[in-house]
């Protein structure tokens, strides 16, 4: 079950005791990453910090055990309160957000394009350069291919989908072909 309301306050919180220093908010980020590898990659610990069984002060001493020397006062801090306030188990979440945050922070916006045939790099820039004139802020875009796309692409920014994709064209092409029969 998603906890993204709960994890986002985490993330707010975290953000406004780093906010003051803009390096700052990078190496918690860091920090931040590393612990999400660590987590990928140890199916023990995502069961260990899930388990209901297994006390609070148990579960910050291996925090404490792995990582107290990789990351910084700041997020340890953290993962502290998390597991103090048995919120540990959204500490996947708390990461994501805390990366939304930045991310705007920073001005970025995070764009999925959909594409019926692999895209150039220099199609990719431009294609890039369009969109932050369209944001008017900085892209960060993801390409991807999607067979069920005839031609065109389908471009994702957050909640606004622009689609130039050859279905949606015909679509439209029929829409009005049948409103212009209706009229007559």
């Amino acid at each position: 079950m998603k906890n993204t309301r709960v994890a986002r306050r985490y993330a707010q919180a975290l953000m406004m005791s780093v906010d003051s220093a803009m390096n700052m908010i990078d190496t918690v980020a860091g920090d931040l990453e590393t612990i999400k590898k660590t987590l990928d990659g140890s199916r023990e610990l995502r069961l260990l910090l899930a388990s209901p069984i297994v006390k609070a002060d148990k579960k910050t001493a291996v925090l404490r055990e792995l990582f107290a020397s990789r990351i910084g006062k700041v997020t340890m801090t953290l993962l502290e309160l998390l597991t103090e306030k048995h919120r540990e188990a959204i500490l996947p979440e708390v990461i994501e957000q805390y990366s939304v945050l930045r991310d705007a922070k920073y001005g970025i916006v995070n764009v999925d394009v959909s594409s019926a045939v692999e895209i150039s790099e220099q199609q990719g820039k431009n294609l890039s350069e369009k969109l932050e004139q369209y944001t008017k802020k900085k892209v960060r875009v993801r390409f991807a291919l999607d067979s069920s796309l005839k031609g065109g692409m389908v471009v994702r920014i957050g909640d606004t989908v622009l689609d130039a994709s050859v279905k949606r064209q015909l679509e439209l092409m029929r829409e009005r072909l049948a409103q212009g029969s209706a009229l007559n």
